[in-house]
């Protein structure tokens, strides 16, 4: 799958996902993932906390890692550094996501490339929430 730049294509993933598993989702308020997270969620997709830190998010159970979840992920999106992202792309390959999406500051384009590689559409340095907001008013 390719890495997604068009405004078509990324709105085409954003109207056929409905599961977002949000790693490094926290739950203060203040905190850039817990108000996209919360967006995404009101804005009708179920989420998947990802944060061994914490137990539940918005009420919902955090799982401590991707593995764990046991269910189909549409997109993974990922708030860590971006060392961190090559481990968190490795488990999107093996749980069978079908999108990586790398928030601003988390980009790390030898993991986009081997994600794009497995199959996974990737979307790189964009805000998901920014984007739903303007491709899906």
């Amino acid at each position: 799958m390719p890495i997604l730049e068009s405004d078509a294509e990324i709105r085409s993933l954003l109207e056929r996902a409905r599961t977002i598993a949000v790693v490094g989702l926290s739950n203060n308020p203040e905190r850039d993932s817990h108000q996209i997270g919360y967006h995404l969620l009101k804005a009708g997709y179920r989420i998947i906390p990802v944060n061994p830190a914490t137990k539940e998010v918005f009420g919902l159970r955090a799982f401590a890692d991707l593995d764990s979840i046991g269910e189909q992920v549409d997109i993974v999106d990922i708030f860590r550094r971006p060392e961190a992202v090559p481990e968190v792309v490795d488990a999107a390959i093996r749980i069978g996501a079908g999108a990586i999406w790398m928030q601003p500051g988390t980009t790390h384009p030898t993991a986009a490339e081997r994600a794009s590689a497995a199959g996974l559409d990737v979307v790189s340095e964009r805000c998901i929430m920014l984007e739903l907001r303007r491709l899906i008013p």
